[in-house]
This record gives structure tokens, sequence and C-alpha cells, in this order.
């Protein structure tokens, strides 16, 4: 190891940078926030490092750097666009045994600023020792993607406990076990779901003489998205790799189950049109089942489980049953599939509403507000409504929509497969019938359409 890493305490202490420019002002922030007291040394400074400076008790000298400016300071950073006063501040630094950082030069530093991911009070440190900051950053990105912000939140719960968990586990292997069993349990959970409150009652029950038995069953109804894996949430994919059984639907893309945990049971409740593999009240029942026995069920839905997905008829199951559950939103396929075909559902000169409608119309009947769905300057968008594509562009033309109204339909849309047609609503039925096309569909209605040929960047 060129370095080792170390965590410095700097509330209260007093620090130097000397340079007054945007570097300084990049190395000033990140030490107000450890709230350290900033003094700078430089001949100009930049209006936003003066108030900075200023916020933290500090105070700036105008002038040449001296020796003077480091004598009793906790910590020094060179940050000017001088190298050899650089490698005076360092040399003087290191005969005075002070820790000195010089931006850009790691052969004069004795300590490294790392790139950071910070989830107060959980810090998280990355550093290439100054050969590469750009691929520190990188590293930095990932796992900022792998730790959510609740595990701070986590972090500040656990050190409120830790010395009465130290009277009630006497030996470092017993108190280690009972860490990791909260941690990766239904108390982190809580948390992890916003509810500190419940979890602060949860972990101090736990610590009783005659802690009450938690259930440990629990439901994550799951937003899958549209179809491309990398539209999931952080939340999602955490949940998804907790699951001991996963319910997942039709429009559940192959490549997002195989994100979730490989010894998890998958269950097929997939749906389609006059074909339930499981009709809907059997799914409710078997999510409130598997639940009772314990298990971390997820109910794994294509787009977002709120936008016709049925997810409110089965949280509302749960509820009735007092089963705990979470959940996700996942990008709704209005929006991604707009996106990824290069529509944007709302734009200043052709659209200021948009309107989500389902096109799965119940026992083949028009039974829409159609009167409602006529107005120009709203974007219509259709679930569903490939079976009903005829009689949707009839409609809208019977009830006043000009023939010519532009329309697109997508097909698997985000995904490798995506397909888009544009057409009329005059022309557009005779077309898909021309196109064999298949679901899952989508379709946009509206002068939006028409934006396609410029936007258009997810092509094959």
């Amino acid at each position: 190891m060129d370095f080792l890493p170390l965590y410095f305490q700097l509330k209260n202490k007093p620090c130097v940078i000397i340079g007054g420019g945007a570097v300084a002002l990049r190395k000033a922030t990140l030490l107000q926030k450890s709230g350290a007291i900033i003094y700078i040394v430089a001949h100009d400074v930049l209006p936003e490092l003066e108030q900075l400076v200023q916020s933290t008790g500090g105070s700036i000298r105008i002038g040449d750097y001296s020796t003077a400016d480091i004598e009793g300071r906790f910590l020094i950073v060179a940050a000017t666009d001088d190298l050899a006063l650089n490698k005076q501040v360092s040399e003087d630094a290191h005969q005075r045994h002070v820790p000195v950082n010089v931006v850009d030069s790691p052969e004069l530093c004795s300590v490294i600023l790392p790139a950071i991911i910070d989830r107060s009070p959980l810090v998280i440190a990355v550093s290439s020792g100054g050969k590469s900051p750009v691929l520190a950053r990188m590293l930095r990105s990932k796992i900022e993607s792998l730790v959510p912000a609740a595990y701070g939140r986590l972090a500040s719960l656990v050190g409120g406990f830790r010395d009465k968990v130290k009277l009630s586990y006497k030996t470092v292997d017993e108190r280690k076990n009972f860490w990791e069993d909260v941690l990766d349990g239904p108390i982190a959970e809580m948390v992890f779901a916003g509810k500190e409150s419940v979890a602060q009652e949860m972990l101090a029950q736990r610590l009783d003489d005659d802690p009450v038995e938690m259930m440990n069953g629990e439901v994550y109804l799951v937003g899958a998205g549209p179809g491309d894996p990398d539209l999931l949430t952080f939340r999602a994919l955490r949940l998804m790799q907790k699951a001991d059984v996963v319910l997942y639907d039709r429009l559940v893309a192959d490549q997002i189950i195989d994100l979730t945990r490989r010894d998890a049971e998958r269950i097929y409740v997939g749906k389609k049109r006059s074909d339930h593999a499981v009709p809907q009240q059997d799914i409710n029942q078997m999510l409130v089942k598997l639940a009772k026995e314990g298990k971390r069920v997820l109910r794994l839905k294509g787009g977002d489980p709120f936008i016709f997905g049925r997810g409110g008829e089965e949280i509302e199951e749960l509820a009735s049953h007092n089963i705990p559950f979470q959940v996700v939103p996942g990008i709704t396929a209005a929006s991604g599939c707009s996106s990824y075909a290069g529509i944007p559902l709302t734009h200043r000169d052709y659209a200021q509403s948009v309107r989500f409608v389902t096109g799965h119309l119940k026992n083949g009947t028009a039974d829409l507000p159609w009167p409602e769905l006529v107005h120009t300057k709203q974007t219509l968008v259709f679930y569903m409504g490939l079976v009903g594509l005829p009689t949707i562009c009839q409609k809208l033309i019977e009830y006043g929509r000009d023939t010519q109204t532009p329309i697109a339909l997508i097909q698997q849309g985000t995904t490798e497969h995506q397909r888009v047609l544009v057409s009329t609503l005059k022309e557009m039925p005779e077309k898909v019938v021309k196109e064999q096309v298949r679901p899952p569909t989508l379709l946009i209605v509206g002068e939006v359409v028409t934006l396609r040929e410029k936007l258009a960047w997810f092509e094959h």
C-alpha cells in the first residue's frame, strides 16, 4: 500500500489552504462538510470561497505564502498552479510533521483526499493513491449505486444501541452475530422503508429479556420497468436479491428475472388477454400464504405496479391480513417506451397534458370517455391497446379527432427488440395487420409523435 487509509476528525480543527481558485474551492467544500475551520492564503480568492470560509469561522489572508501560515494547523492543502510554491509548502509541512495534500502531485503528499461516498455517519473512501483520480471517481459511482442513502440512517440507529448491546451480549462473537442478524433482517428493512421509529421499537424489543417473536414474512411489490434492466431502481435491485420467492408477470423481461436471487423460488403468474395463468384473486391469496409462512416474497411486475398493474388490489389484500409490505415504483411503460422511441409525451408547442388510458376494453366494449379523449393539445397513451386498436382509432375519429392525427405503436419498448410504427388514426389499423405486430405494445396518439423523426436515438 502506498497510502494507509485513515479517517481524520476535523471538527473545529484549523486547516489551511494555499490558493483561492476553483480547485481550492473544491477542497474547502470537503473540509467544510467535516466541520473544519478553514484559513486561506492567496492573492485572489473566489467570492464563493470567501463565503464558505466565513461560514466556518476561518479567515483569508491576501498575500504571499510564508511558513507562519502553516504553524499550528492541523491539515495543509496546497492548491495553486505554481509548482514551485506547491513544492515549498510540501517541504515546510513535512519538516513540521503536519499532514499535507498537494493537488495533482501525489509524490509531494503525505495524505490523499479520496473520492467519497457520503452516507454519514457511514463514509466510504476510494483512492488510487493519486495515480488515477478519474478511476477512483468511477468506482465511487459504482459503489454509490450499491449503497442506498438509508445506510446512513441505519448506521445512526445502530450507534444509538451499541452500549446496550454490549451489556446484553458479553462476547465479541455474540455481539457480531447479533448485529449481523439485525443488519440483514426486518429491522434494517424498516429503516430502508423509511420507518426508523418502527425499526427503533423493534430493536429495543429485540433486546428485552423476553422479546416477542417477530414475523419475518414480508412482501415486496416491485416495478420492473418497461424492459431494459438498466432502468431498475437501486431499491428494486436490493429487494430482488433478498427475496425467498419471486412471483413474476409475463411482461417482466428474462434479463430482469435473472437478477433475482439465484436460489429463490420462481413462480410464473403472468396474464395475457383471455388467458390468465393464475387468476388475480389466487395471486392475492398466494402472497398472503407465502408471507405467513415467514418468507420474503417479491411480487415483480412490469412497468409500475400502480399504473394498470393491479398493485393496489394486491396490497389491499395484504393490509387486510396485516402482512408487512413495501412498494417500489418502476418506470411505467408510457415514460420508458416514449423516451426510447424519441417521442416526448408533453411539448410546449404540441401537448400541454398527457393521459394514460387502458386499451384493454372490458368484455369487448368501447366504454371509454371518448369526448374527453379527443381534445387537441393533449397526448393519449393507451396501454394494452393492440387488440382494441381498430376500435380506438374509429372512436377517436368518430368523436372528432382528425383522421390524419399521428399515432405511434411501440412494440417491446426499451429492449433490443424495440420496434416503432408511425402512422395516422385512419391508416394504423391496416398497417398493424400488415406488419404482424405482437404484444407487448403501447400506443401514443397526438402531435408529439411527429417529433420522433428528429429525436429518435435508440435505434438498432
